[in-house]
């Protein structure tokens, strides 16, 4: 019998909580694999964006904003943070206004990488001195990482309303095989494992290399700095592994990535505590939080492992 995480994660919470609290988790788990979980979705997209944001602003700041297009992300970020907010009171927010800002944003992460991409070719030495112009040079994954709310956003929209759930008027059928359903269909019925998994792998890659790059700089002073590096490859392959089997993607795949959203937010901890130990500390808090470590950085981390989570939980494509 195919191991099941959110049956096993039913079962765990009847048999060891109170009743109040394992029919919360049961009501929770089913809107995940039904779908019905949009108002959550968008109110998640809100908050990532606005970190979002505050990280690109700040970085951009100390560029000077020499191009104008660097004032893009942040604007957008804006406008993706209340377009989550307007998604989780209206349906049409979601459906409409989240959407077209969240593809806005997504195609401004593109252009931003090229931008990036070009920056480095630009430095002395250009691609012939890769390492030393891509570790000194703009972020090359940044941008892409940026688009990470804005691929919530996306998600969130074509996804059916908590109150929704148990109308399944519409609902892809697993028994038939012949017929492929229409992948808005599958998505509005939670049935996205496999993709959700597939770009888990990609975010993780970017944002790994964000975090090899950025500690390279301070030659590993800190044994902790090699945990996102060393997780990285390992979230991958059950990433990777996810996509193919439903056993990966119901075990390996959350553990890893449980791991990895761990590991973000201890790294947001000492990346915090980089900032306060400064000189100046607290007293100093824009100029030190503009020249210490990123702060929101290892929150991208954590996003990936989320991602993670989210798509075990996911019910896999008909096909």
């Amino acid at each position: 019998m195919t191991f099941i995480l959110t049956t096993a994660l039913e079962k765990v919470a009847r048999n060891n909580l109170p009743l109040p609290a394992s029919e919360a988790i049961t009501t929770a788990l089913e809107h995940l694999r039904q779908g019905c979980f949009q108002r959550s979705l968008c109110l998640v997209v809100s908050a990532t964006s606005v970190a979002s944001g505050l990280e690109v602003g700040y970085e951009h700041y100390k560029g000077s904003y020499s191009n104008p297009v660097m004032y893009t992300p942040v604007a957008l970020s804006g406008a993706l943070a209340g377009a989550g907010l307007l998604g989780v009171f209206s349906r049409n927010a979601a459906t409409g206004i989240l959407r077209y800002v969240s593809i806005a944003t997504l195609a401004d992460g593109i252009i931003g990488f090229f931008f990036h991409v070009r920056g480095i070719a630009r430095k002395p030495g250009g691609w012939s001195l890769p390492i030393t112009n891509i570790v000194m040079g703009p972020p090359i994954f940044a941008p892409l990482l940026f688009g990470t709310s804005a691929y919530l956003g996306l998600m969130a929209s074509y996804l059916r309303r908590e109150e929704e759930l148990g109308q399944t008027e519409d609902a892809p059928d697993d028994s038939m095989q012949s017929e492929r359903p229409d992948w808005r269909t599958e998505l509005r019925y939670g049935k996205f494992q496999k993709h959700l998994s597939a770009v888990t792998a990609a975010w993780a890659f970017f944002s790994g290399f964000e975090a090899l790059y950025s500690h390279y700089k301070t030659n590993f002073r800190y044994k902790a700095q090699w945990t996102p590096v060393l997780l990285t490859p390992i979230l991958m392959a059950a990433a990777i592994g996810a996509i193919k089997s439903r056993r990966i993607a119901n075990t390996a795949l959350p553990a890893t990535s449980t791991l990895a959203l761990a590991n973000g937010g201890v790294g947001f901890f000492y990346h915090a505590r980089g900032i306060v130990r400064r000189p100046g500390g607290v007293k100093k808090p824009i100029y030190n939080i503009l020249y210490g470590p990123p702060i929101f950085a290892p929150l991208l981390f954590a996003a990936c492992g989320f991602l993670g989570i989210m798509a075990s939980l996911l019910r896999r494509e008909t096909r």
